[in-house]
């Protein structure tokens, strides 16, 4: 698991300075200071790794989510917890965070997305036990996840997107604003 976490550690620093397309397998290899053996022990090829790379980075940032919406006791407070926690997390964890905007953006080896969209859905299921109750009660709508995932956090992506690709975004406004609106958009629902 270390050489694993180191190879996906060298990685996320290759994307970083040199950008997803532009990095090579070899290259992650030199950074990581591993043999060949070693990177096709764990991964079969770039696409491997980066599949390996979103799958850790999604684990990190849902966990986060999933931490700060245990924390809650009302609907408001866990719509905007969900929110928060999300932009918290990325711009907390930039390189990890435009990683994953990138990643995301690309068409993935068959069976990939549908692996990640599963883990996913797995990373997902302590923040949608938390929206049950507050679904039931009626004081949320009856949305599935993804349409929570999306409502909720669908300009809080847009904004990540553009902030970490240089537009002059503050982030003490986003972290301010986007949970607010978040939850005046569930309300009017």
């Amino acid at each position: 698991m270390e050489r694993r976490d180191a190879l996906l550690d060298a990685a996320l620093r290759c994307f970083t300075a040199r950008g997803l397309l532009s990095t090579g397998i070899e290259e992650i290899r030199r950074e990581a200071g591993a043999s060949p053996s070693s990177v096709y022990n764990l991964f079969t090829d770039r696409n491997d790794i980066v599949l390996a790379l979103l799958t850790r980075t999604f684990e990190r940032l849902f966990s986060h989510i999933a931490q700060r919406a245990s924390r809650t006791r009302s609907a408001k407070g866990l719509i905007t917890a969900i929110v928060d926690a999300h932009l918290e997390w990325v711009l907390a964890h930039r390189d990890e965070g435009r990683f994953l905007y990138q990643a995301t953006a690309l068409e993935m080896a068959p069976g990939a997305s549908e692996t990640l969209q599963r883990r996913k859905a797995e990373l997902l299921a302590p923040v949608e036990a938390r929206l049950g109750p507050f679904v039931e009660a009626g004081e949320l709508p009856r949305w599935p996840t993804l349409v929570f995932d999306v409502v909720l956090l669908g300009p809080s992506h847009e904004a990540c997107r553009r902030l970490l690709a240089g537009a002059p975004l503050d982030p003490a406004w986003i972290r301010r604003e986007l949970p607010r609106l978040a939850w005046a958009t569930v309300t009017s629902a």
